[in-house]
């Protein structure tokens, strides 16, 4: 266990609410570093989530509350991880009135800072898969875009991860425009230019051809479909009956679709040049291995695995709907897919890429150093920053504890 920051006795303490503090996921990575900013600044900080991993839990002056999760199910565990981050800012709040409470969209009923990294109601795609399933799709949809317009207006401060996140929120959630603030994710030191020497080690390990390109997917193989792998599959395949065609698919991900995504590959005779990796943590071995990465998104409020891509020096071809597509200069317009449900399209846009691989490179290192030179840190301090210019008329910690004692979840 570290030693104890000394306390800041000038900075308030702070609740965070959150599914994780790990690195397996976005929004539980940023969480995680907003936790480590204000703990190594000497605040005394407060994790309620499902899971935290040692990282975080051993920072100084963090202290952690779990929920569980009956039959591993997030769904059923809603109300126990919502019960329990009230408890703890409560108890936070009585000690200390100007404790501070981070929510994530509607994970917790608290009126004081909503940081938000995804609007339900801003995705109106439906779910495929088996009757049940979409049944329960259905229902958990229309209670979070339910939630959302109820409880998010309602926020002292809201953080969007992406200035197409705080339109959604303003067109989508009736959200005031002067309560939302703007602050993108961060970097961290692991993601860097990744050297000839690397890149070798990265496909070997993941038995990848060491010649040839290589194009890597990542993202889950939902029965959504919101990743848009089913359009890189139709313009992959298009692509294949070109034998100058010779690059390998990299595809990282878990989700309820995979096993019918392995047997497409397999039937299409295309288990050579299509590899299928399944959920795993070494996506930056894959990011690594590749030579270019594609995310054709239906919905994205940001996209983490593109932004790490490009501060790798990997090109990455993404929907212009993507947050993350916020960030690309001019000269990498033919990179932003406009229509995420056109094959035809994104199998010329790889064509180009591959025509124009050495142009596109020089470019994306420019774009990688910007935003290697944004950290997990600065997000954070941009973030608390925010905060601290919230609305004037913003409500207290007491009122903020009658309007959760109101909610129901």
């Amino acid at each position: 266990m570290n030693a104890p920051t000394p306390a800041n006795h000038h900075a308030p303490p702070w609740t965070i609410v959150c599914g994780g503090f790990h690195r397996d996921g976005g929004m539980d990575r940023a969480n995680g570093e907003l936790a480590r900013y204000l703990a190594e600044s000497g605040a005394q900080v407060h994790l309620a989530a499902y899971r935290v991993d040692e990282e975080f839990a051993a920072l100084p002056n963090v202290h952690v509350y779990l929920a569980g999760r009956p039959a591993s199910s997030f769904f059923l565990a809603r109300r126990r991880l919502a019960r329990l981050g009230r408890s703890v800012a409560r108890r936070v709040l009585a000690e200390t009135p100007a404790a501070r409470v981070v929510v994530n969209g509607t994970n917790c009923p608290w009126r004081d800072i909503n940081w938000i990294h995804y609007v339900h109601g801003a995705w109106r795609g439906g779910a495929a898969g088996p009757r049940w399933f979409r049944i329960k799709s259905r229902i958990s949809r229309a209670r979070d875009v339910w939630l959302e317009r109820r409880l998010l207006p309602r926020s002292r401060i809201l953080i969007a991860n992406s200035e197409r996140t705080r339109r959604d929120l303003i067109a989508s959630c009736g959200v005031e425009p002067e309560r939302v603030r703007t602050v993108y994710l961060g970097c961290g030191p692991e993601w860097r230019a990744v050297s000839a020497e690397r890149r070798a080690a990265a496909r070997a390990a993941l038995h990848a051809p060491i010649e040839g390109d290589v194009v890597a997917f990542v993202g889950a193989f939902g029965h959504d479909q919101r990743k848009g792998f089913d359009t890189l599959w139709a313009a992959w395949r298009e692509l294949a009956r070109d034998p100058s065609w010779n690059a390998t698919l990299l595809a990282a991900g878990g989700g309820r679709g995979l096993e019918r995504w392995r047997a497409a590959v397999a039937q299409a005779g295309l288990a050579d040049r299509v590899r299928i990796l399944g959920f795993t943590r070494e996506v930056p071995e894959v990011i690594a291995a590749a030579d270019l990465l594609v995310s054709p998104v239906r919905y994205e409020s940001y996209g983490l695995n593109v932004h790490e891509a490009l501060c790798s020096g990997v090109p990455a071809i993404v929907s212009r709907a993507a947050g993350v597509a916020e960030r690309y200069p001019a000269e990498l317009e033919d990179l932003l897919l406009p229509d995420p449900e056109n094959s035809r399209d994104l199998a010329a846009r790889l064509l180009r890429w591959r025509a124009r691989r050495e142009t596109v490179a020089r470019q994306v290192a420019a774009l990688g150093a910007r935003l290697r030179a944004y950290t997990w840190r600065d997000m954070a301090a941009a973030l608390v920053a925010a905060v601290t210019t919230a609305p004037a008329d913003a409500i207290g910690s007491e009122s903020a504890i009658r309007f959760d004692r109101a909610s129901t979840l």
